[in-house]
């Protein structure tokens, strides 16, 4: 039987609104295509040599068709590009609620880590219907995250965090890849997708029993790495406070001057890696870097538990 698909199954909210608008690309090129063709044609058979046909005075321009031509070429582009951006806002613009799951690639696997303390490598795990945002780094080279039935695609960077928005359409399992080479086993940097009902994700939650969150995670990592000594309390070393900073600017000392950086992510990240070269206002550049100490999932860990003072309050 003919079972051929152009494309694989569409498992996100966002696959077939991709597909309808790739659908009328491949309508308007195969349409311009066959038009100039059949005209090329025509003209073919029609002037060929030998048939005698007036050839006396032909046209050299003609204002109302260049008028008509730019017309029709920019409203066609212009539908395609406003048709493209408003995908690509909904694909980088969370969902209100939307659950966050942290992903670094690295040579050769993807290292996934769920806010309920669960991880996994090569797989990914969701429930139909929730909607998620994926934040992404890579720890050595330039990856990238794709999952063809979700149709999305996203470039994992090194030193910085890249993610997309999807909600899960449709129960089964799909391929995962990198899409970037990245080295000598490129080929064998695959995973799978699971979308699961959500009773059946909650019970693989918690299959392995109720671990430490990921905020929790990093608040153990961060008493281990000695953080706690200057940023707490009991600190003993003048050190900026982390209670509420997440979200909220932060004035850095440049030379002479002051400016504000918001405290999100990346900011956090640089923080902890090159804490010398974001120095707060008022304090003295005496952190050490934790560059290539702390590897990046564990990072993540802390930010997220940095991320969990956000409403909390200084104490005194």
């Amino acid at each position: 039987m003919w079972n051929f698909s152009l494309w694989p199954e569409q498992a996100a909210t966002i696959a077939p609104k991709v597909d309808a608008l790739v659908i009328f690309e491949i309508g308007v090129s195969a349409f311009f295509i066959v038009m100039f063709g059949l005209v090329i044609l025509g003209f073919c058979i029609h002037y060929r040599r030998g048939n005698p046909v007036d050839r006396s005075n032909p046209p050299v321009n003609s204002r109302i068709g260049e008028v008509l031509w730019f017309v029709v070429a920019i409203a066609i582009c212009g539908t395609m590009y406003a048709w493209a951006t408003r995908l690509f806002f909904e694909e980088y613009t969370p969902t209100p609620g939307a659950s966050r799951i942290d992903v670094v690639g690295k040579q050769w696997m993807w290292y996934v880590q769920h806010p309920e303390g669960r991880s996994e490598t090569n797989e990914l795990h969701v429930p139909i219907g929730r909607p998620f945002k994926l934040n992404m780094t890579s720890q050595d080279v330039v990856h990238s995250f794709f999952i063809p039935s979700f149709r999305l695609k996203q470039d994992v960077v090194p030193g910085m965090y890249t993610g997309y928005s999807f909600t899960p359409s449709k129960v089964g399992v799909y391929d995962l890849f990198c899409a970037e080479y990245c080295g000598t086993n490129h080929s064998r940097m695959i995973g799978h997708v699971y979308v699961m009902e959500p009773e059946d994700y909650e019970a693989w939650l918690a299959e392995k029993g109720g671990g430490p969150s990921q905020a929790d995670e990093g608040e153990r990592l961060f008493v281990r790495n000695h953080c706690a000594g200057c940023h707490r309390g009991s600190q003993i070393v003048h050190a900026p406070r982390l209670e509420g900073v997440y979200g909220k600017p932060v004035p850095i000392q440049v030379g002479s001057e002051v400016h504000f950086e918001i405290a999100d992510e990346t900011y956090i990240r640089d923080s902890i890696l090159m804490p010398k070269d974001k120095v707060v206002a008022g304090y003295e550049p005496i952190m050490p870097s934790f560059k290539d100490q702390i590897s990046e999932q564990d990072l993540l860990k802390i930010i997220a538990y940095i991320k969990s003072l956000a409403n909390r309050e200084v104490s005194q």
